[in-house]
């Protein structure tokens, strides 16, 4: 793996990572939201500020997508779930997923800049949604 792949894929890892975490907290507004992404940490912000306000399910329940975007910001394909914890009845795992793939379809198609849509045209991002399982206290 050439050094430009691993940096790369340590950048994806970070924007995976960070995508998780503001999709379930309040994430901070965009000073411009009309200003395409042109790195990472805006590619972050600008997903965060789409899913704010969307429902993160049974507590606990925790999705996995991956995806894969073109040069516009666009994807490749429909977004897979490659991983799934989930909490509840049938009916409100059912309802989770249903949600959380429409609230990503929503946030589709990214706005980027073409710089960023180069760097990142073809590599593979896995964004983790859902809610923290309330802790048990003894």
């Amino acid at each position: 793996m050439l050094i430009s792949e691993r940096v790369s894929m340590k950048n994806a890892r970070a924007m995976i990572a960070l995508a998780a975490v503001l999709a379930s907290a309040a994430p901070a507004a965009l000073a411009d939201d009309t200003a395409p992404a042109n790195t990472l940490a805006d590619l972050q912000r600008q997903f965060g500020a789409c899913m704010k306000g969307k429902s993160t399910g049974p507590a606990g329940s925790r999705l996995t997508i991956m995806l894969m975007m073109k040069r516009d910001g666009s994807i490749f394909g429909k977004p897979r779930i490659t991983f799934s914890h989930l909490e509840g009845d049938k009916e409100s795992r059912q309802a989770f997923v249903d949600d959380v793939e429409r609230a990503v379809e929503a946030c589709l198609p990214f706005r980027i800049t073409p710089s960023l849509g180069g760097a990142i045209a073809g590599r593979p991002f896995f964004i983790t949604l859902g809610g923290a399982k309330a802790e048990q206290r003894i």
